[in-house]
């Protein structure tokens, strides 16, 4: 395998630094990836940083570097959403959500539809693929996780092809077949298979549930006047994570009127900043990428840790049917 040179850029990296200043203590990272975000902590004051990714080569990768931190870097391989298993009395942590850059870089890993190769995208290297998605799934059921993972509404076209193609194998193939479903994009816009891609990589690593079991794992294993900070890069991510610091803070004010009824709780998190963080002009310049972030940030309170039902947060379900 193979990874571009060009070195990671962290996104939103500067302001959220900035949110969570003066850095102290120890802190999880729960997406390791490059380890962008755990040296800028250190580098910021963090006495420690636990290190967690469920991708094997997240570590193998710094390898060539990690060792220059001594014990102030501990690394496991696991998954966010058991973080609180990982640490406790934790002064922060840190979740940068979605598919990482040297995922995305490599072809062999098949995450991108700019680069041809196996139809995988298995964070973890283990289980379920994408390429047993889309050759072992009913029509209905693949269509459902496209509409609802992708928010794609010709999922049922797009499904359709996909079964009439099987075997599909190949990032490259898929791809086509949803080129073939879909007008051609017009300049400045996204290709037309991005959202069946990242429909399929959600469902391949649980994303949705990760997310969900992760805020509250996190809410257990942050001490008083810690804080929590996540980035998302799409719009059902950014809403499950306001809707929970929404819930756990007390203010449902704006929540879901269509959502179960929240009971009223002792506030677990406190948030200084309601409005999600973005990117400035001169980080779109530097990394496109970061066109579609946004970093929200909160405090733990002395509250009780609970628990919340992901309905209430608007995470999908497979129970609508699939689009058009």
């Amino acid at each position: 395998m193979t990874v571009a040179a060009a070195p990671h850029i962290p996104v939103l990296i500067e302001p959220l630094i900035a949110a969570v200043s003066p850095v102290s203590g120890v802190w999880l990272d729960g997406t390791f990836g490059n380890g962008g975000y755990t040296r800028a902590l250190l580098a910021a004051g963090a006495d420690k940083v636990i290190g967690v990714d469920r991708d094997p080569l997240a570590f193998e990768m710094a390898a060539g570097w990690i060792g220059d931190y001594g014990d102030r870097i501990e690394t496991i391989a696991g998954v966010f959403s058991r973080l609180d298993e990982y640490g406790a009395d934790l002064d922060g942590v840190v979740l940068d959500l979605g598919v990482s850059s040297m995922q995305l870089d490599i072809a062999e890993r098949g995450f991108s539809f700019m680069r041809d190769g196996p139809l995988d995208m298995r964070m973890s290297q283990e289980g379920t693929s994408a390429a047993d998605l889309c050759n072992d799934m009913d029509e209905g059921e693949l269509a459902d996780i496209i509409y609802l993972y992708g928010e794609e509404r010709a999922s049922r076209r797009i499904a359709k092809a996909i079964v009439a193609a099987r075997p599909v194998t190949t990032t490259g193939q898929l791809a086509k077949i949803v080129e073939g479903c879909l007008p051609r994009a017009k300049p400045g816009q996204s290709h037309p298979a991005t959202r069946t891609f990242q429909a399929l990589r959600i469902a391949v690593n649980n994303e949705y549930g990760e997310l969900a079991e992760g805020l509250m794992a996190a809410e257990r294993a942050l001490k008083p006047g810690g804080q929590l900070a996540v980035v998302t890069f799409h719009s059902v991510e950014d809403r499950m994570v306001k809707r929970f610091l929404q819930a756990r803070s007390g203010n449902t004010a704006n929540a879901n009127r269509y959502a179960p009824e929240v009971a009223q709780i002792t506030p677990a998190f406190r948030i200084e900043k309601r409005k999600a963080i973005g990117p400035d002009a001169t980080e779109l310049a530097e990394n496109p990428r970061a066109r579609s972030a946004k970093l929200r940030v909160a405090i733990r309170t002395d509250a009780p840790a609970q628990d919340i039902d992901p309905a209430t947060l608007g995470m999908p379900m497979k129970k609508t049917k699939g689009g058009r």
